[in-house]
Formats: C-alpha cells, sequence, structure tokens
C-alpha cells in the first residue's frame, strides 16, 4: 500500500517553510525575470515531476508526448480531484457525488462505523439504496477551486531588521491574516501552502464537504491480497478500493465536475496522468541533510513502529473483538514500516547520495563561480549547521511534540483542548497555525468527532508510550517523575485513561467552550496530564521553529535562489499534501533478467490463491470461489506505470489523454520507495487498480449492478 500521508511528518513538524527579509527581496528580485514564479530543484528526468495545477508542465507533455493540457482538460481534473483530510486522495466519478478511493484510505472511517456485531472492514459494506449509505463519523474532504499567488503579500511582512524568530513569528501573522480574510470572503478553507522552499506562497481554497457516507467497501481480504508480504511488491492482485458519497443538506451533492470511466481501459504504452495530494518528499535536501534523515529521523520513526506493530499483533491475538480494534492501526503500522524501510534502504545505498553529491557539488561549483551567487554557498554551511542543533534536540521534541509522543487519542483530544483554550484568547494573528480561525472548522470535527475509543486499547498505547518516554529521558528526569506521579507505565496509564470524561463528547465541548479558568480548575487527570507537559512542549517547539525551522528555511531559500538563477524555471516544489499533477507511461520493466509485464489478471489472483492453499493472507472471499465462474479472467487487475508518485497519492485517480479514469493508484513497488528523494523510471513504478476489474467485481461478484451503472453513466445517481 501506498503510504498514507502523516501530515505532522517529523522531518518538517509545523507550518509553511519560511526566509528571512533579505532572501525574501532577493528571490522577489530574481522572480520579477519569471512570472512563472518557479524555483527549480534539479534538471528533470523522464517522466519526473509532482506539477503544480498552476503551472502545468505543458511544455514537457507537448515536447515528450504530444500532449496538449488545455486549460479545460486541467479544470475538469482539478475540480473532481478530493483530498481526504486525514490522509489520502480520491475522486468524483459521477454527478451524483459518488467518490473513488483506496480501501486503506477509507479504513479508518470503515473501522469507526464498525462494531463487535458488524466488521464492515473484514466482511464489507454494500448501501443498495442511498437511504443505506452510512454517515461517516467525522471524515473531511477537501476540493480545490482556486490557487492564488500571495508571495508579496507573506514577504511584505517581513523587515530586514528581523531576527529569524521575529521573522517567523511576522509571516506567520501574514498567513493567518491572509487565510481569515479568503475564509470570511469566500467561506472556503483557505490554506497559505509554501512552495519551493521558501520562494513562493499560495493560497489554496478548497470545498469542504463534511457529510461523506460510506457506499460500497469490499473484504478487507481481496482489498488487500497477499498482505504484509506482498506489500510493496509486484505482481499484485488487489482490489484496493473504496466508494463514498458527499452530500449536502442531507441530499447526494449535485457535481459538475467529474471523471467518466474510460469504456475501453488501456493499454501498453500509453500516457496516463495521476491527480493527487502526494505528502512529502525530500528531494531538494542537501546531503549533509539526508544523512540526518538515514541516521537519525528514519531509525527513529522505525523503532516506534516496530514496537507499534508487535503491540498490536500481541493486543489482536487475544481475541477476535481484540484482533477487529487494533486491525486498522496494526495495518498502518505494517505498511509504514515496510514504506519507512525502503526509504532507509535508498539513503543507505551508497548510489542514491552519490548522485545526490554529484549534482551538488556541481550546483556548488557553478555558483562559487559566479560572483553575484558566490554569497549564496553559505547555504549549505547553514544547512549543516541547523541539522546539528535539530539532532541535539531531536529527542526532547520527539517525546514531547511529537504526534507520537505520549500516543493515546485521549491525550491528544486533552492537548487539543488545552492548547485551544490558551490559543484562542490571543489575537488570531498570534495564533498556531492549527488553532487559527481559518483552521477552527476542520480542527473541531476531529475534536468532537464520535468515533469509538476503546479503554484497552488506549492503555496498551499509552502505557507503551510512557515506557518510551523512560527509556529516552530516563526515570529519573524530573519531567518524567511527574508524568508517571510514582507509578509504574501500565498503572499510571490505566488510571489516566479510566479516570477521564474525555470519551464524553459533550464533555469535550463544555471544556473546549468554556473558560480559561475551566481548564486551569480540571481536575480530569488527562488535562491535569496535557497542562503539565505543555510548557515544555511548547518550549521545545519553539526552540525548534527558531534555531532549525527558520534557518533551514533561510539555508534553503540560498540555495533556491542560486538554483534558480542557473537553471531556469522548468521544474515542480517538493510535495506538500496539495493538489499535483504526475504523468507517464504504462510500462513493464526488467528485474533479475525476468520481464515483468505492467498487467496482471483476475485470473492470477485465483492462481496466487491457489499456491497458498487459501490460506491468509492469500485466502480469497467466499463470495470470489462463488462466483469464479461468472468472471471474465482475463479482465485486468492491476497495472503499473512509470507516474511519479508518493505517500499521500493512494487513491488518486489514473487518467487518459481524454480525461477518462482508467485506474486508481493503491501503491508502489519497493524500488520507488527511494522516490521521497529522488526519481528514478529504471524499476520504480506506480501501482493502480484497473477500473475494468472494480466494474467486472461489483457487477458479477457482489451483485452491485447500480453501482456500476453510476460509474459507467448508465444513471446519474443511485435510484434516480
Amino acid at each position: 500500500m501506498t503510504l498514507i500521508v502523516n501530515r505532522l511528518n517529523p522531518r518538517n513538524a509545523f507550518g509553511p517553510r519560511r526566509q528571512s527579509a533579505a532572501l525574501s527581496a532577493l528571490l522577489s528580485r530574481l522572480l520579477l525575470l519569471c512570472p512563472l514564479l518557479a524555483i527549480p530543484m534539479q534538471a528533470t528526468h523522464a517522466d519526473e515531476g509532482m506539477w503544480l495545477f498552476n503551472n502545468p508542465p505543458r511544455k514537457v507533455l507537448e515536447r515528450r508526448h504530444q500532449f496538449d493540457a488545455t486549460d479545460p482538460w486541467l479544470l475538469r481534473l482539478q475540480r473532481s480531484a478530493v483530498r481526504f483530510n486525514d490522509g489520502g486522495s480520491g475522486s468524483f466519478i459521477s454527478a451524483g457525488g459518488l467518490v473513488l478511493t483506496n480501501h486503506h484510505v477509507g479504513a479508518g472511517a470503515v473501522q469507526k462505523l464498525s462494531s463487535a456485531e458488524h466488521d464492515y472492514l473484514k466482511d464489507g459494506f454494500h448501501a443498495k439504496s442511498h437511504a443505506d449509505e452510512m454517515k461517516a463519523v467525522d471524515s473531511e474532504l477537501n476540493v480545490l477551486q482556486s490557487i492564488e499567488d500571495v508571495t508579496a503579500q507573506v514577504n511584505a511582512a517581513v523587515k530586514p531588521e528581523m531576527t529569524p524568530p521575529q521573522a517567523h513569528e511576522a509571516r506567520r501573522a501574514a498567513i493567518n491574516t491572509i487565510e481569515k480574510k479568503s475564509l470570511d470572503e469566500t467561506g472556503f478553507r483557505s490554506d497559505v501552502v509554501t512552495l519551493y522552499r521558501g520562494a513562493a506562497y499560495h493560497l489554496y481554497r478548497y470545498k469542504r464537504f463534511t457529510d461523506v457516507r460510506l457506499v460500497f467497501a469490499p473484504e478487507q481480504e481481496i482489498a488487500f491480497f497477499g498482505g504484509d508480504p506482498d506489500n510493496f511488491e509486484y505482481p499484485r492482485f488487489d482490489l484496493d478500493f473504496c466508494l463514498f458519497r458527499v452530500y449536502e443538506n442531507d441530499e447526494p451533492a449535485k457535481i459538475e465536475y467529474f471523471l467518466p470511466i474510460s469504456p475501453t481501459g488501456l493499454h501498453e504504452d500509453e500516457l496516463v496522468f495521476v491527480a493527487g495530494h502526494p505528502g512529502h518528499t525530500d528531494r531538494l535536501d542537501t546531503v549533509d541533510h539526508l544523512e540526518f534523515i538515514r541516521d537519525t529521523s528514519l531509525p527513529y520513526s522505525l523503532e516506534r513502529l516496530f514496537r507499534r506493530e508487535v503491540l498490536l499483533t500481541a493486543f489482536g491475538a487475544r481475541s477476535q473483538e481484540n484482533a477487529r480494534r487494533a486491525k486498522d492501526g496494526l495495518f498502518s503500522a505494517q505498511n509504514s514500516r515496510k514504506a519507512l524501510m525502503g526509504q532507509l534502504a535508498g539513503l543507505q545505498d551508497p548510489a542514491t547520495l552519490a548522485r545526490k553529491r554529484q549534482e551538488e557539488q556541481a550546483l556548488n561549483r557553478r555558483v562559487a563561480a559566479d560572483p553575484n551567487l558566490k554569497k549564496d554557498t553559505a547555504g549549505w554551511d547553514e544547512v549543516i549547521a541547523a541539522i546539528a542543533t535539530w539532532r541535539r534536540i531531536y529527542n526532547e521534541f520527539d517525546t514531547l511534540e511529537n504526534q507520537r509522543a505520549l500516543d493515546s487519542r485521549l491525550f491528544g483530544l486533552a492537548r487539543t483542548i488545552v492548547r485551544m483554550t490558551a490559543e484562542d484568547a490571543k489575537p488570531n494573528t498570534d495564533r498556531l497555525p492549527e488553532y487559527a480561525e481559518s483552521a477552527r472548522a476542520s480542527l473541531e470535527q476531529r475534536l468532537y468527532s464520535r468515533a469509538p475509543i476503546y479503554d484497552d486499547l488506549e492503555i496498551l498505547k499509552l502505557s507503551d508510550a510512557l515506557s518510551v518516554l523512560i527509556e529516552k529521558r530516563s526515570a529519573d528526569d524530573p519531567l518524567v517523575v511527574k508524568i508517571l506521579a510514582g507509578k509504574s507505565p501500565a498503572d499510571r496509564a490505566a488510571d489516566l485513561i479510566q479516570g477521564t470524561k474525555l470519551k464524553d463528547v459533550a464533555e469535550r465541548k463544555r471544556l473546549a467552550t468554556g473558560a480559561a479558568a475551566a481548564i486551569e480548575t480540571s481536575t480530569d487527570p488527562m488535562i491535569e496530564l496535557a497542562r503539565l507537559v505543555d510548557p515544555p512542549a511548547r518550549a521545545v517547539r519553539k526552540q525548534y521553529e527558531d534555531e532549525v525551522q527558520e534557518p533551514l528555511e533561510q539555508a534553503y531559500a540560498k540555495i533556491a535562489a542560486a538554483r534558480f538563477a542557473i537553471s531556469g524555471t522548468e521544474t515542480y516544489p517538493d510535495a506538500t499534501f496539495t493538489l499535483r499533477l504526475a504523468f507517464g507511461m504504462v510500462r513493464g520493466y526488467i528485474e533479475q533478467g525476468r520481464s515483468i509485464p505492467p498487467w496482471t489478471t483476475l485470473a492470477g489472483a485465483y492462481e496466487r490463491s491457489a499456491e497458498h492453499h487459501n490460506q491468509p493472507p492469500f485466502r480469497l472471499p467466499k463470495c470470489w470461489l462463488d462466483h469464479k465462474d461468472k468472471l471474465n479472467l482475463d479482465t485486468p487487475m492491476n497495472f503499473i506505470s512509470t507516474a511519479d508518485i508518493i505517500g499521500g497519492n493512494s487513491g488518486s485517480p489514473v487518467v487518459n489523454r481524454k480525461g477518462q479514469w482508467v485506474g486508481l493508484i493503491f501503491d508502489g513497488n519497493l524500488d520507488s520507495l527511494v522516490l521521497d528523494f529522488v526519481y528514478t523510471d529504471a524499476k520504480a513504478r506506480a501501482l493502480a487498480v484497473d477500473s475494468r476489474a472494480i466494474v467486472e467485481a461489483l457487477r458479477k461478484i457482489y451483485d452491485a449492478d447500480e453501482i456500476a451503472d453510476e460509474i459507467e453513466g448508465r444513471r446519474p445517481g443511485r435510484g434516480e
């Protein structure tokens, strides 16, 4: 499974990227020479690129593929693309608000709708009418409406005499103001997105859909066929799709822009496009920065994931109900673990850093040789200095401020309530980005979610997090002593989880909407813990922002300015969980002398299952065995392409030249995991579910002709 994006990435923890006033002025002068406002990261190779919709690769597509990306074609694709706000992508595929995404993107919503009596992850779900469609507990879908360049407004707030901390605060105030003004004027969710390492700021406006209902989900056995052994491998045989519908005013939304299905499918060496929301890439990072990720950041993350995987595996083995409760979290841990191991392997491969080092040295030589750019060579040294500080405070940050710290949904709710009350007392311009007025609707959507919370699972996770706290900071650490309150991690976790009232949504609302005194005097043990942890957590966050984030942005802005002056404008920025356009060819590859074809078929799924005696994780659902004789077994099931994808692209539609959807991104192969740092199309491939397999299964296995008819345009919406 393609890694679902983690929006609080430990390598880029908070908010927009920033730069000093002097560098802003330098970049502004350079950018006057080019209205495209694009700072190149590197020369692109083959079909590389996660391109902005307001700076699409028109010349590249014309030159390489003789394709004209017209404004109407791009607009339809942009307005059809959907972002799942908790990570992942999707698309509208009917005028009746039908949304297609991956099963593993929708799994969180499906899990929250499940119970001990109805395990929809295991057994699947099929709403036969609108009345049967189940409302997701707390899902938010975003559809990009417009993009506005606000670089000048943001940079104008930063004065030359400002220190880095002052520049950081001034820029944050400007961004909060821009977002609030846009929200008030348009009603759209408004996010200022930092691009090209701080050389550009664009305002993205989204229409929010919060009435999201589950329409169809196959059994997880077929959606994740092959399980962990086949994850990030190819060939694959996964029917990894899920269908939701968005509603407005309690009626299915009427959607103007949606993707029609291709009536003919696709063929080998066909040009395809991917419109999705890749989460985070590090392709602009210096070699020293990449070495820090290799030696510190990724190992830290993997250590946590290994612990989580073992913990949830053991918990799930105790009972069937435990397994159901842990299923989504365990899947996430396994998926992330394998993805990060692939990334680490890529950075541990000397060839990867050798290529990056060669590119960096070549750029550095050209910068040093140009009298007008020579001063920008300081950028590389400044990165080294900032990374040295980051390494020094990483443990403190990781144990207090990172979202993995004190891992518990209930603690996360308590922290949100404590911080929201404190931030609400400030002017909007001064608030932390996640508590700004423009982010309030999404924040409350999560805070007041009625998703089930299980005490036993919460105690398990929090107990382990407290054990990690001891290991990382020592049992004698004064803060650890206060947090544990003289008890073992297990006993302290039990007291906190069983003693808090935050499982009650009404209690959350009472505390969150009350005066600050309600928080200060609360005796709820989880609120007390959040109050205890908040001051040191805020302190290390500010240290990170002032001594790591801001210096890194200033350093990278110098490097970016030098790249711009030398290399030109035809390129794309690092991924930011915003809508991007990628493209590539449907094409196989050679591995160990063996030709890997671009397609698998339904027949292959039955053959692979038989090879493993139909045992998990290669067991086919009973309905697949019962209906085998009805299927056209030659129907393509999964296919691969050279499209440039990364975590967050899960659920992205794959479309042809006509803008018709032909597939659904669900994974990359092992060779694609290095794409976080460098692009290669030698063997790296994006994996997709073929549209023909989805329709074939809906009609002949699941008796869901009404859904297939809607997808194929035979009816505008179910039952209409």
